[in-house]
C-alpha cells in the first residue's frame, strides 16, 4: 500500500464537521464552570462533533500539560506542569453528576514530577465520582507510573471498573512515537499488573495506524495484549495534531475496509470487543456501550 504525506489531501472518509450546538455550548460551559480540562480538546480527538452533540465528553485531570513529550500528542509538554488542584476530585464528581451519564471515562496527563505520579490524586477521582453517583459505570485511562507497582495499587483499589493503558503502536516504533519513560514492555506489565491486583477489572488498550507499522507488527501487538488479560481493543488512524514540530507525520492513511479486516483478525485472537475504524479513539462510545452492557449482564449474574 502506497505511503501519503501530511502535505496530501485528506482522503474523504477523514472530513468531519466543526463541532456546534446546545450540547456543545452546554458541555463547554460546564468545564469552565468546574475548571475542569476535556481530553476531547486538548488531543484534538476528530470525535468532538459527534460526541459533545451527543452531550458526551472526556475528562482529563490533573491539568491541562504533561510532563511526557509523545511524539503523536498534541497536550502541551512541560517539565513541572502547575499544582494539582485539590478541588478537581469533587467538581468533577458534581460534573459528572450533572450530565446523568450510565458511563463515563476518564483520562489523565502524566505527572513524572510528583512524588506519587499523580496515583493518589486519580484514586481520589475515582472514588469522589463513584460515592457521588453509586451506578455510574467508570473507565479511567491511566499513565504507566514508569511501572511503579505501588502507584499502581494505589489506582487499582480505588475501584474504577474499568482501567484502560494504551500501547499506542508496536513495538519496533515505540521510539520515536512515544516519551523515552515509556516503554512497550513497560506498559504490557502495567495492563498485566492490573488483572494480577484485581482480576474483575476489565483492561482495555489502543493501537495507532498509518505510522508505518506491518501487519505482523500489528498482529504481535495483539498477541502481546491477549497475554497480558486485555479485553478490550481499540484501533484508529493516527492524525497528526500540527504540521510541524515534534509531531511525526502521517505515513498511511488507512482506508476504513482494512479497519474492518484488522478488526477481524483481533476478534479472532480472543479479545472480548474490538472497536475498529479512521475515527476511533481510546474513548470511542461504540467500545462505551459494548462495555456498559457487559458490566451491567456480569454484574446480574
Amino acid at each position: 500500500m502506497m505511503a501519503v504525506t501530511t502535505r496530501a489531501p485528506f482522503p474523504p472518509w477523514l472530513r468531519v464537521k466543526p463541532p456546534s450546538g446546545e450540547n456543545y455550548v452546554r458541555l463547554k460551559n460546564l468545564m469552565a464552570e468546574f475548571n475542569l480540562n476535556s481530553v476531547c480538546e486538548e488531543a484534538r480527538c476528530p470525535n468532538v462533533s459527534e460526541c459533545w452533540s451527543g452531550g458526551t465528553a472526556t475528562f482529563m485531570v490533573m491539568g491541562d500539560a504533561c510532563t511526557r513529550g509523545c511524539r503523536f500528542c498534541s497536550v502541551e509538554s512541560l517539565a513541572r506542569p502547575a499544582s494539582l488542584d485539590p478541588d478537581e476530585p469533587s467538581h468533577l464528581a458534581q460534573a459528572l453528576g450533572r450530565m446523568g451519564l450510565n458511563y463515563a471515562v476518564l483520562t489523565s496527563v502524566c505527572r513524572d514530577d510528583l512524588p506519587d505520579q499523580g496515583a493518589g490524586h486519580i484514586a481520589r477521582c475515582i472514588r469522589e465520582v463513584k460515592a457521588s453517583a453509586p451506578a455510574m459505570l467508570l473507565e479511567f485511562l491511566i499513565p504507566d507510573f514508569r511501572g511503579d507497582r505501588d502507584c499502581l495499587k494505589t489506582v487499582v483499589e480505588a475501584g474504577a471498573d474499568v482501567l484502560a493503558h494504551n500501547l499506542e503502536t508496536v513495538r519496533r516504533l515505540t521510539h520515536p512515537v512515544r516519551d523515552r519513560r515509556a516503554g512497550y514492555e513497560q506498559s504490557l506489565d502495567v495492563l498485566k499488573a492490573i488483572k494480577s491486583m484485581d482480576s474483575a477489572i476489565v483492561t482495555k488498550s489502543s493501537l495507532m495506524l498509518g505510522l508505518g507499522e506491518t501487519e505482523d507488527e500489528l498482529l504481535e501487538c495483539f498477541a502481546d495484549l491477549r497475554a497480558t488479560g486485555v479485553e478490550i481493543l481499540t484501533l484508529g488512524q493516527y492524525l497528526r495534531p500540527t504540521g510541524g514540530g515534534r509531531h511525526l507525520p502521517v505515513l498511511e492513511y488507512v482506508p476504513p475496509e482494512r479497519f474492518d479486516e484488522l478488526k477481524k483478525k483481533a476478534e479472532n485472537m480472543g479479545f472480548l470487543y474490538v472497536a475498529s475504524g479512521p475515527f476511533v479513539r481510546s474513548s470511542y462510545k461504540a467500545a462505551e456501550f459494548f462495555l456498559e452492557g457487559y458490566l451491567k449482564k456480569n454484574s446480574a449474574d
